[in-house]
């Protein structure tokens, strides 16, 4: 399956973008890991074999994270970090992960409710005004819960040609959440609410205004109160207080599937003010994150069961493992068992975070590229069977 969050606008136009490169501080990719016991784990040799081959595919660079029952937790990176000049890959370093912050915007919701400051069944509507809802079809009927699991079937901004042909135009352009609400404005709902599920960037968005609403802060300081400080994700932010800070590692894309590859690294502006994207982080706090939201306390057990109560849409992709919906997470049936997940992209970027719940085993792999032949190395399905199948065999 093609990631199912993917941005459709038409990629080849990068080329033609005025962006002018930025200089980079070689030296804010330096990190380090404080008491890392991954060289001495005992798979890794196979883990990090894993990482060098994808690497040598013509991936810029993977880094990834393994928590497996009585044993430590594994990372290590394949690649580099900036291709430039010469940087080699770290585990500790920082890339974008995109979507999978509608994650953390579901589980704030839930901490939320759990707070008694919201309803999952209360219409948006309570929350959020006539001038913000206006001619968003569904709006006014749809629950906070059918946003948080994709059954509210509003229409997804980025698949609007205007917006792609608008943000292609201006890749560096920061867009802020009225700007991306006015490509959903007018436009015909996919189904009725709760009768199937669609992915839409759009649902999250809103989710992200009810959060500043009713916290009456903008939602990613929410985060940083209810999850990132509180678990200690000190790799991990969100894009709106330094869309592109210092030290994250630079992003490429596969214009024409020959691994000609182009930095991207300053086009992807659209997301860094709204909660359906923008995360920065790495797989050594997306497997954190994961273990806290799947088997921690950062949830009570009556909200976790609400999270991973399954919807299954109409239409699948046969290319791709069968999804199910949840609130925030979905779940794919592999192989292996089924796995809790969400993945992100940005230009640039790609990443996912997974929980195996039979195995008791959490994985999270972040890759500095997308599109063309890099996509057929990190995030197709034979791609994850290989992934899947080296740490979980």
């Amino acid at each position: 399956m093609k990631k199912i969050h993917i941005y459709l606008f038409t990629i080849s136009l990068l080329l033609f973008s005025c962006i002018k490169e930025k200089e980079t501080n070689i030296a804010t990719y330096a990190c380090n890991i404080a008491g890392d016991s991954s060289s001495s784990h005992p798979r890794h040799a196979q883990f990090q074999a894993l990482l060098n081959s994808i690497a040598a595919q013509g991936v810029p660079g993977i880094m990834m994270a393994v928590q497996q029952p009585g044993l430590p937790l594994w990372s290590g990176a394949g690649g580099m970090a900036d291709l430039e000049h010469g940087i080699a890959l770290q585990p500790c370093n920082r890339s974008r992960v995109g979507s999978t912050v509608k994650t953390y915007t579901a589980l704030t919701i839930l901490k939320l409710q759990e707070e008694g400051k919201l309803q999952l069944d209360e219409p948006i509507s309570k929350y959020l005004n006539q001038a913000q809802l206006k001619k968003l079809a569904n709006a006014e009927k749809v629950s906070i819960r059918q946003l948080l699991n994709h059954s509210a079937g509003m229409y997804n901004y980025i698949q609007n040609l205007s917006f792609q042909t608008a943000s292609t135009n201006n890749l560096i352009r920061e867009w802020n959440a009225e700007d991306l609400l006015a490509y959903a404005r007018g436009k015909k709902s996919y189904f009725e609410p709760g009768t199937d599920v669609v992915y839409s960037n759009t649902h999250y968005i809103l989710l992200g205004m009810i959060i500043e609403h009713i916290e009456g802060k903008p939602f990613y300081e929410v985060f940083d109160e209810k999850i990132i400080l509180p678990l200690g994700l000190s790799s991990t932010r969100f894009a709106a207080t330094d869309p592109v800070p210092e030290g994250i590692i630079r992003g490429y894309v596969d214009l024409y599937s020959n691994l000609n590859l182009t930095d991207a690294t300053w086009y992807s502006g659209w997301d860094y003010y709204t909660a359906d994207g923008g995360l920065i982080s790495n797989p050594r706090d997306m497997v954190r994150f994961m273990q806290a939201l799947c088997n921690g306390n950062i949830l009570s057990s009556a909200s976790r069961a609400q999270m991973l109560s399954w919807q299954t849409p109409k239409n699948t992709d046969p290319a791709f493992f069968p999804i199910h919906y949840g609130l925030g997470i979905f779940r794919m049936d592999t192989p292996w068992g089924e796995a809790w997940f969400h993945s992100g992209d940005a230009i640039g970027y790609y990443a996912i975070m997974l929980y195996f719940p039979a195995q008791q085993t959490y994985i999270a792999w972040a890759v500095n590229g997308n599109y063309g032949k890099v996509d057929a190395f990190t995030s197709t399905k034979p791609a994850m069977e290989k992934i899947f199948g080296t740490v979980l065999n």
